[in-house]
């Protein structure tokens, strides 16, 4: 019998076989570009063109909503100013993360006048999807999620900068714990909104890097003092409302992974193979109570033979008895052809299949 994206996720978050694993990645804008120019049509959905899953949700504002708008535009990219009060400069046909310039938040007294912006509107929840598209999403069995924007990574990219925020974790730690918690509190009290208006969530999905190759950007000490406690009250927020939780952080997390299992998180993304992250020794280890979502190594994906062989090996061992969702260990680059990735889903349909 062939499943929804909804009942397979299902099946995997209740670590149980399913017709399949399910599929699903986030190529770059230039990846899409290029699958164009070989063939798939513009106005067709990746998911559908390759028949992988499908995963739908809802982002909410809860940002100091400081004006947007063009600083520059070039052929190569666009400089922009955020609702955060970012300077920031993204590029158009290239695979890379944005290049972030400026900060209007630099200090505990510039935060504390962004913090008394960031209330809980109705002009921060997209309804307008919601209207528009959620009996769809529902209809068509998709798995949905809610996002929560809040931690570590959201908030030195995209709110005080890298090395500011490293720096104020150890000098000015009560600043960061206002920031996490602050965040979160709004974007609770937001869905709230949205779930009592009628719309559920399978799961809520964080975004939150806490590591790069081979290490982590801070100590565990500090993870257990600023990080655990306000992702802890997420999970636990999450659970009462009946979602699971999902974290993507990015590099190497290995050691922050016990604490995660601990207060209850229930599925983990990319599983950075380059960054030290093996998928294999995580499913022997916490394979009954975490779903794993990735470790497909991205930098394979446009050597077939490279790329084939690790799915060989590691797909059996990661499918077992549910738990597992498949795709790339980042995101899937502009190196990989349309014939490349249409590879990888008939090996994971091959693979993955129960």
């Amino acid at each position: 019998m062939t499943m929804t994206s909804q009942e397979r996720f299902r099946r995997m978050f209740e670590h149980r076989d399913a017709d399949r694993v399910p599929i699903i990645d986030s190529p770059w804008g230039p990846t899409v570009e290029r699958w164009h120019t070989e063939g798939m049509p513009e106005d067709v959905n990746f998911t559908d063109f390759f028949d992988i899953d499908h995963v739908s949700g809802l982002h909410l504002d809860n940002s100091p909503q400081y004006p947007e708008k063009t600083v520059e535009e070039t052929e190569d990219s666009i400089t922009v100013t955020t609702s955060w009060g970012v300077t920031v400069r993204n590029w158009k046909h290239a695979a890379s993360t944005p290049e972030y310039l400026d900060f209007t938040i630099t200090d505990p007294d510039k935060w504390r006048a962004a913090k008394k912006r960031i209330t809980p509107s109705e002009d921060r929840i997209d309804w307008d999807t919601l209207k528009r598209d959620y009996a769809v999403w529902r209809k068509n069995g998709h798995w949905t999620h809610a996002v929560l924007w809040f931690g570590f990574d959201v908030t030195h990219a995209r709110v005080v900068g890298t090395e500011r925020l490293l720096m104020a974790m150890i000098e000015q730690p009560e600043w960061c714990l206002d920031m996490f918690n602050h965040m979160l509190d709004v974007n609770i009290a937001l869905l709230e909104r949205v779930i009592d208006a009628g719309y559920t969530f399978d799961s809520t999905f964080t975004y939150d890097d806490m590591g790069y190759k081979g290490r982590q950007f801070f100590s565990m000490d500090t993870f257990r003092e600023l990080l655990k406690p306000v992702h802890k009250r997420a999970i636990e927020w999450a659970h009462s409302k009946g979602m699971k939780t999902e974290l993507h952080s990015c590099g190497n997390i290995r050691p922050f992974v016990d604490e995660f299992v601990e207060i209850g998180l229930d599925a983990l993304n990319p599983l950075e193979v380059k960054a030290g992250m093996d998928a294999v020794e995580l499913k022997k280890t916490f394979g009954n109570d975490l779903v794993l979502h990735g470790g497909i190594n991205a930098v394979s994906w446009n050597h077939l033979e490279t790329l084939e062989a690790e799915m060989r090996e590691k797909l059996p061992v990661l499918k077992a008895s549910g738990g597992y969702i498949c795709s790339s260990d980042h995101s899937v680059p502009s190196s990989v052809s349309l014939e490349d990735f249409r590879r990888f889903v008939e090996l994971a349909k091959e693979l993955g299949s129960y």
